[in-house]
């Protein structure tokens, strides 16, 4: 198959322009009030009846006609005969004459006769007529022709009465459209007898992850066939719902043209949008853009923004048709920037209120594409209220690429970088676009060393964020002054540069970790330097990486052999995964013999441990920011010297 190369970019005012030219609004329908709260009304709606429709009691206390009170106060009350009670929800029996009162509930209809009412804090009991009095001097329940009633105050007509139509009067217009139904808006329904209402469809939007290597989660991965788990399906289908839109999830399409083809044109008939994700590059095996063509309308391939360079835009039978990349922070990327807004059009919506927050760049941050960039970042305010920092929110990015799934996680918001910008410097300022009003920017950000002691010290802290980039990373940002503080391991030295305050540490134990029981009777280093067993290492920055370079140096001088012919001796040496499980999960998986690691790991996954050494965890906290009240949290904790069933 040819290789199709991208048609000339669209700039991202096209594709808004492309997109926008879609139909996906999803037409009208009646739903139960029960579940209008957050639809939109389509047409107005007035009311058909008074609210309330009768004249009712405001309070508790006597119905009466005011001129009976007219001149009354604490000194001279008014006495009048109580010759009835209304309740609410039932029609008064009583018509009421000058100098009688009947006794009224809140909600209760009003009795002719009555045009005002008395609270009945300000009335007492007075004499019985009959003898109707108890033994403790209170009316009793029954007050037709029995006893009288003091009224301390003089009351005007109206006073303590809604008459009928006060709240909403028969012909008013109650709603227009274009409301977003609120609680609000459902009790004013509710007080109008309406029990369904006219709103705007949701727009109905098919999602289709596609390629041959997706698993939905849930089920069984194959890592040898290079299969991963999806995650655009899910995470797409969640931003359609917040953005008004009904998501509907379609089996994932291989790469094969006629199954790609089949399920788009059965998601296009029964959608009023499809979104699929994947399959939009000009790779020769991707082939969506294929099918657009022959079956559709394909009106752009490919825009002028990173991340989302290979979007599609067009129409698939009756429906519109969007593309987004596969890489799951691409995929997002464009849809919030580009497809979100125009679902929220399509279901009636407003764009949410936009927060954007001004920061300073954390770290000169350089780019030169010649494309809109759209950068995750997140935020970390460089001190409290009278700390060494200017109180400054710091914005550093942390974008790890297209194809990790955690840079949005990580992330509080995103820069624009305009096509012309090719770098920003440390301490320039930048508009920062917040995900949703409602984000919450960590207390306390941590980089460094990963290690299952530290995960516990964090789940003690109040919304920390903690970036594991290893120890070599984690100092180098702490000399850039980013984070509040970094974990590092093992010994560091003067060659780091870095004079940075300890807050606390621990000792860890490290070594190698090998199947249960031992099989293979793997001993230590030697074993992997004279044996040919499968070993996985972790990165050049981890800590552990380090401390197990120092013991190789050392066990080469006992041989007085040369280190680096020790570690061409060992298989796998040169491969490095990041996280501290990462290679004992290889262990399992019976790919290797050994792997590096922590005793505390080989304890949680059930594996056999052989030790090497100990090794120091270091917290190092940025001199600007030791008054920061969430670095003095985490140092209370460390200094408390136990952590779950882990000593510090």
């Amino acid at each position: 198959m040819n290789r199709k190369e991208f048609r000339d970019l669209a700039s991202p005012t096209e594709a808004r322009e492309a997109i926008d030219s879609l139909s996906i609004e999803g037409g009208v329908e009646r739903v139960p009030l029960e579940n209008a709260c957050g639809r939109v009304l389509v047409a107005r709606l007035d009311a058909e009846l008074d609210v309330p429709g009768f004249d009712r009691a405001s309070l508790d206390g006597y119905a009466l006609n005011a001129r009976d009170t007219f001149g009354a106060d604490e000194a001279d009350p008014a006495e009048l005969d109580v010759v009835g009670v209304v309740h609410a929800g039932e029609e008064p029996e009583v018509v009421l004459e000058s100098g009688q009162a009947a006794e009224i509930s809140t909600g209760a209809v009003m009795p002719d006769g009555a045009d005002a009412m008395v609270p009945v804090e300000r009335t007492d009991v007075g004499g019985d007529v009959n003898g109707g009095t108890d033994e403790n001097g209170e009316s009793g329940e029954d007050h037709e022709s029995n006893g009288t009633v003091l009224v301390r105050t003089s009351v005007a007509p109206g006073d303590n009465v809604m008459f009928a139509g006060a709240d909403v009067a028969a012909g008013e217009r109650a709603l227009g459209p274009g409301t977003h139904i609120t609680p609000r808006d459902i009790g004013l329904l509710s007080a109008l007898g309406v029990d369904e209402v006219p709103v705007r469809r949701k727009p109905r939007v098919g999602i289709v992850s596609t390629g041959d290597e997706l698993v939905r989660p849930g089920g069984e991965l194959e890592s040898a066939r290079g299969e991963i788990y999806d995650v655009n399906s899910y995470t797409i289908a969640a931003g359609v719902e917040d953005a008004g839109g009904e998501a509907v999830l379609y089996p994932h399409a291989g790469d094969e043209q006629d199954e790609m083809e089949q399920i788009l044109r059965e998601a296009a008939a029964e959608c009023d949008l499809v979104l699929s994700s994947g399959s939009t590059s000009a790779s020769a095996v991707d082939v969506i853009y294929r099918v657009i063509e022959e079956q559709g309308e394909l009106l752009l391939h490919g825009v002028s923004v990173k991340p989302g360079k290979p979007m599609l835009v067009g129409r698939l039978d009756s429906s519109a048709y969007v593309g987004l990349p596969g890489y799951p922070v691409s995929a997002m990327m464009v849809f919030r920037t580009f497809v979100a807004p125009a679902i929220r059009r399509a279901a009636g919506l407003s764009e949410p209120e936009s927060t954007t927050v001004t920061g300073r760049m954390a770290r000169d941050e350089r780019y030169g594409e010649g494309r809109l960039r759209l950068m995750p970042v997140g935020l970390v305010t460089d001190s409290d209220d009278g700390g060494a920092g200017d109180g400054d929110t710091l914005v550093y990015p942390v974008d790890k690429g297209s194809g990790a799934t955690t840079s949005l996680a990580e992330a509080d918001g995103v820069v624009e970088v305009g096509p012309e910008t090719d770098y920003l410097e440390r301490g320039e300022p930048v508009d920062v676009q917040l995900f949703s009003p409602d984000v919450r920017p960590p207390t306390l950000l941590g980089v460094g060393e990963d290690d299952p002691t530290l995960n516990r010290v964090l789940d003690r802290l109040d919304n920390p964020r903690y970036l594991s980039v290893g120890s070599r990373p984690g100092l180098r940002r702490l000399r850039e002054e980013i984070p509040d503080v970094a974990v590092v391991a093992g010994p560091i030295g003067r060659e780091h540069g870095l004079e940075a305050t300890e807050l606390g540490r621990w000792e860890r134990d490290w070594g190698l970790i090998v199947r249960a029981g031992n099989p293979d009777e793997i001993d230590g280093l030697d074993d992997l330097v004279d044996r040919d067993l499968q070993f996985v290492n972790r990165t050049a920055d981890s800590g552990l990486r380090t401390s197990l370079e120092r013991a190789l140096a050392d066990l080469a001088e006992e041989r007085g052999a040369d280190q680096h012919d020790l570690t061409t001796e060992i298989n796998g040496f040169d491969i490095g995964l990041r996280a501290h499980e990462s290679p004992a999960r290889r262990v399992i998986a019976g790919t290797a013999d050994a792997a590096l690691g922590l005793r505390d790991t080989a304890e949680r996954l059930s594996l056999e441990y052989v030790p090497v050494g100990t090794q120091t965890m270091r917290v190092l906290v940025n001199p600007d920011r030791e008054d920061k009240a969430s670095v003095r949290e985490l140092e209370s904790v460390l200094a408390e010297g136990v952590v779950g069933d882990v000593g510090l």
